[in-house]
């Protein structure tokens, strides 16, 4: 009998795995997501380079060599998926399936062996699941979300969690490498001409933010995150200025990278792509007078599953269902950080601490992570928690917030020298989130303390405001709580906010 994968601590809210197959035109891929969840987490994931979309523009035919590397590559997708016990199985096919002649033949032929119907997007779905991908994996996107096929380029524009009219382009990396010869200056011209079809919204300042979703353009971030020792190698939310980006993409813009430096991050299947897939970023970047670049792990699959949710669960902000999921799986007590939630929200309005809504709720995940490092020896517990935080699968936030979840819990338990705090996330901070993060970690440190990490202590801690700062309450029933290296946490909680914090029993 098949053994099936079983999480250690049981399936969340009762879910089982999911499976998503993915034809494209020049990739085919399985993932396997541990559950339905607003930010479900990957449990597999594995693509094979077929390039089902070379030659169609051509010969209006699907090669059979692609098409037996694919077909071969499903069968084993096929085992994976009976392996891992998926509950449901969806299958979207794109550009080359849906344009070929001989697509309906190779379709029917998947169906025979994944026993599951195929989904053919048109351009104008696939580009709404790729923006609805981008609404999976942001917080609040605004600007147009890109998708870069091997058949085609997609375009939508994006107002929070709506997606707008979508568009598809013949700019696709195999497709537009072999109408242009494989000439970058052919390709420039090409995905100019078919860009002015475009319809560009009027995007107000703030708001012109160019999504990128595709293999190619996330190899193209890749490089230039390498090239410029970028400390965080997260791609999700990586983040550049819409200037730099184009110039970037001038300078590599030159056949299989040759001679660029750095080019080897690249996979050598990928390289004579990722100069195509410059040419056009380019062109869009320009035409929609872009002010900055994200990439966006999450497209298509993300927002295939997205639309899956029921309505309460798509509007819950993926920061925080991850923390929590996070410290479900391995906090002492979830319930002590429901409660440092509440305990923290006190504090910070009596201190008036002044939040932004993305700070307050990046402080309330925060304390859902405060504790997942503490199955770790504690001289280890804070750079256990950062790598964790650092590298996590969190979409929603950016680089500069992950620094924040990171070193808020890491001050929390490695104590509040800069010195210890690795370079890396030194060089993500923003000041103002640094500051927060240092009291946010000096106000859990004495939460700590008060509570041993378990529920039930903090709501009976009373917190009151004196002329000099803050009194913290034992009450008779919380005295012998009351001790030196309580109050040497207290007392070093005032100097990281510039007042006097006491305890006081009574």
């Amino acid at each position: 009998m098949t053994r099936q994968y079983q999480p250690a601590r049981g399936r969340l809210n009762g879910a089982g795995p999911v499976a998503v197959v993915d034809i494209g035109s020049n990739s085919v891929r399985l993932v396997v997501y541990e559950r339905k969840a607003r930010t479900p987490t990957m449990l597999f994931n594995e693509k094979l380079l077929a390039g089902l979309g070379r030659g169609v523009a051509a010969t209006g035919q699907l090669a059979d060599e692609s098409v037996n590397l694919a077909l071969g590559e499903l069968v084993r997708f096929k085992a994976l998926i009976e392996h891992t016990g998926c509950q449901d199985l969806y299958i979207v096919a794109t550009a080359a399936a849906r344009d070929a002649e001989n697509g309906p033949k190779f379709v029917s032929e998947v169906e025979k062996i994944l026993k599951a119907p195929v989904r053919i997007l048109d351009g104008s779905e696939e580009a709404y699941y790729s923006a609805l991908g981008v609404v999976a994996g942001f917080w609040q996107p605004r600007g147009i979300v890109g998708d870069m096929g091997g058949g085609s380029l997609e375009l939508v524009e994006i107002t929070n969690k709506v997606p707008g009219k979508g568009a598809t382009f013949p700019l696709g990396g195999l497709r537009l490498s072999e109408e242009a010869e494989g000439k970058v200056s052919n390709a420039r011209d090409l995905a100019e001409h078919a860009l002015k079809r475009f319809d560009w919204p009027d995007l107000a300042p703030g708001e012109r933010t160019f999504y990128a979703v595709g293999g190619t353009w996330r190899s193209l971030g890749r490089l230039h995150m390498i090239q410029n020792k970028y400390p965080l190698h997260v791609m999700h939310n990586y983040e550049i200025g819409a200037q730099e980006a184009i110039e970037f993409c001038r300078k590599i813009a030159v056949p299989n990278l040759d001679g660029i430096q750095k080019a080897e991050v690249v996979s050598k299947q990928r390289r004579p792509l990722v100069p195509i897939g410059a040419v056009v970023l380019e062109q869009v970047l320009t035409s929609m007078k872009a002010e900055r670049l994200v990439f966006s792990a999450t497209g298509v699959r993300e927002g295939l599953l997205h639309e899956k949710l029921p309505l309460e669960m798509q509007a819950q902000d993926p920061v925080i269902e991850a923390a929590r999921e996070l410290c479900i799986l391995r906090a002492r007590s979830p319930d002590h950080a429901d409660e440092l939630i509440s305990w923290t929200d006190d504090m910070f309005r009596k201190l008036e601490i002044e939040e932004t809504a993305n700070e307050t709720r990046l402080r309330h995940a925060a304390c859902l992570l405060a504790d997942i490092g503490w199955r770790a020896h504690p001289d280890y517990r804070g750079e256990q928690s950062l790598n964790i935080i650092s590298n996590a699968s969190f979409v929603g936030l950016d680089h500069a917030s992950r620094a924040y979840l990171a070193a808020a819990v890491f001050y929390r338990h490695h104590g509040l020298r800069d010195g210890a705090l690795s370079q890396l996330i030194r060089e993500l901070f923003t000041d103002r989130l640094k500051i927060r993060a240092k009291v946010l970690g000096a106000t859990l440190r004495v939460a700590s303390l008060l509570s041993a990490s378990m529920a039930g202590v903090l709501p009976r801690v009373g917190i009151s405001t004196t002329e000099e700062g803050l009194d913290l309450e034992l009450g008779s029933d919380l005295a012998n709580l009351d001790g030196e290296r309580l109050r040497k946490r207290a007392n070093q909680l005032g100097k990281t906010i510039k007042a006097e914090v006491r305890v006081t029993t009574g």
